[in-house]
């Protein structure tokens, strides 16, 4: 009474299209993490080749700035003034790295990998 072939047939269609389903979710999960990891991998390359440009960028502004004291206090102290400004920055840097590093990175970071 239950097992007629046409409900056989009608289970066994269902079987297959939930396999076939399943087997196209893994191809779409696997496809969504190589994106994801794909833009991480973008995202860090720019940053490091943008960091490196800026740092050369910085050291020629260091050595002019340098060079424009350097009349004015001697060339060693010109440097010296360089010198304790980047400290200044590196501890400015320091004191305020979670809100100007972590958070921003943590929100670029949950922004990339949780949007669909």
């Amino acid at each position: 009474m239950f097992s007629n072939d046409q409900n056989i047939e009608t289970i066994g269609q269902l079987a297959e299209a939930v396999k076939h389903y399943v087997g196209l979710q893994r191809e779409y999960i696997k496809l969504d993490v190589i994106e994801k990891v794909v833009r991480l991998i973008t995202a860090i390359t720019l940053t490091l080749v943008l960091a490196l440009l800026v740092i050369i960028f910085l050291i020629y502004c260091s050595f002019a700035v340098a060079h424009a004291l350097a009349p004015a206090v001697g060339l060693a102290a010109a440097f010296g003034i360089v010198a304790a400004f980047y400290l200044i920055v590196l501890l400015l840097v320091v004191l305020f790295r979670k809100k100007w590093i972590e958070r921003p990175v943590v929100r670029f970071l949950a922004s990339l990998l949780m949007e669909k």
